[in-house]
C-alpha cells in the first residue's frame, strides 16, 4: 500500500531535483542539460558579487521576518478569542468571515488593494481629498508599500492558520478550567497557565516550519503588489528567479539563486529545531 506513495516522491520530488545541476553548468536549451559546459560556481560568485543580488536578499529576509513576527502571533490570537465565543451561530458566522479570504485568489486580492489604495481611484484617497485636498501614493512610497504588503498578507492568512490552533485547543482537558475555576482563576489567567501552555507544542512546530521558509517569500503576492516606484524594497528571491529565469532565459543563475535559498532555509529551520530541544519542544 506504501508503493504508491514512494513513488509519487521518487517521480515528482527527488527525481526533478536533478535539474539542480544547472546550477553548476553554462545551461543551453539546444544542449539540454546534460550537454551544456559546465560552469563551476561563476552562477554562485555571479549572486554575490552583485549589490543588487544583496539587495534582493536582504528584501526576502526583511519582508519575511516581518511576516513572521507580525503575522505568526494574529492566528493565535484569533483562535484564542474564537474558543471564547459561546453562541455557536456567532462563531460560525465569525469563522467564515475570517476564513473566506484565504479562498480568494491573490490577483483578486491585490485588485482589492488597488481599489482601496489607488492614488487616482482608490476608496480611501477620495476620502483624503475631501479632508485634506491632496491624495496619498499609498502604493509607491516604501514604507506604506511594506505596511500594505503585510496586512493584506494577515488579512488574507490569519483565519486560515487559526484552525490548527483551534484544532488543538479542542484537545485541552475540560477539567483542568473546572479545577482553575474552583481554585477562583478568571478567564484571562485560565488563558495564561493552562491554554497557552496547552498549544505551546503546535505553535513551537509552525514556528520551526516558519523559520524554514523564512528565504521562500511567496511570488503571487509580491508580484501583484510590486510596481518600479518601490523596487528598492520589493525586490525578493522569487520575483528576481522568475524575471532572470523565465523572461530573460538565465536559467542557470535562476536556479543557483533558488539552490541557495533552499539551503538556507535547511540550515534555519535545522538551528530553530536545535533551540527548540533545548526547551524540549524540537520537532524531531
Amino acid at each position: 500500500m506504501f508503493v504508491p506513495v514512494i513513488l509519487f516522491y521518487l517521480i515528482f520530488k527527488y527525481y526533478p531535483m536533478t535539474g539542480l545541476v544547472i546550477a553548476f553548468k553554462k545551461y543551453s536549451f539546444i544542449k539540454g542539460i546534460w550537454g551544456s559546459p559546465w560552469a563551476g560556481l561563476d552562477s554562485f560568485k555571479m549572486i554575490f558579487q552583485t549589490k543588487q543580488n544583496f539587495n534582493i536578499i536582504w528584501n526576502t529576509l526583511k519582508l519575511s521576518g516581518l511576516s513572521i513576527i507580525i503575522g505568526f502571533p494574529i492566528p493565535i490570537i484569533l483562535a484564542l478569542l474564537l474558543n471564547e465565543v459561546r453562541k455557536l451561530q456567532i462563531k460560525r458566522l465569525v469563522q467564515t468571515l475570517v476564513y473566506l479570504p484565504h479562498f480568494l485568489n491573490w490577483v483578486i486580492v491585490g485588485g482589492i488593494v488597488v481599489t482601496v489604495f489607488s492614488q487616482s481611484t482608490g476608496t480611501l484617497n477620495h476620502v483624503i481629498e475631501k479632508m485634506f485636498g491632496e491624495s496619498y501614493p499609498f502604493l509607491y512610497k516604501e514604507f506604506s508599500w511594506i505596511t500594505i504588503y503585510l496586512t493584506s498578507g494577515v488579512w488574507k492568512e490569519a483565519g486560515w492558520n487559526a484552525i490548527i490552533y483551534l484544532a488543538a485547543l479542542t484537545a485541552i482537558d475540560q477539567s483542568l478550567y473546572e479545577a482553575a475555576s474552583i481554585d477562583g482563576a478568571n478567564r484571562w489567567q485560565q488563558t495564561i497557565r493552562i491554554t497557552l501552555p496547552a498549544i505551546t507544542p503546535t505553535i513551537i512546530i509552525l514556528l520551526i516550519l516558519k523559520i524554514g521558509h523564512l528565504m521562500e517569500l511567496g511570488f503571487d503576492q509580491v508580484y501583484v503588489l510590486q510596481n518600479n516606484a518601490v523596487l528598492e524594497v520589493s525586490e525578493v528571491i522569487s520575483t528576481f528567479i522568475y524575471k532572470i529565469g523565465i523572461q530573460q532565459a538565465n536559467f542557470s543563475l535562476a536556479t543557483a539563486m533558488g539552490l541557495f535559498e533552499s539551503l538556507v532555509g535547511l540550515i534555519l529551520v535545522l538551528s530553530a529545531n536545535r533551540i527548540a530541544r533545548h526547551f524540549g519542544q524540537g520537532l524531531w
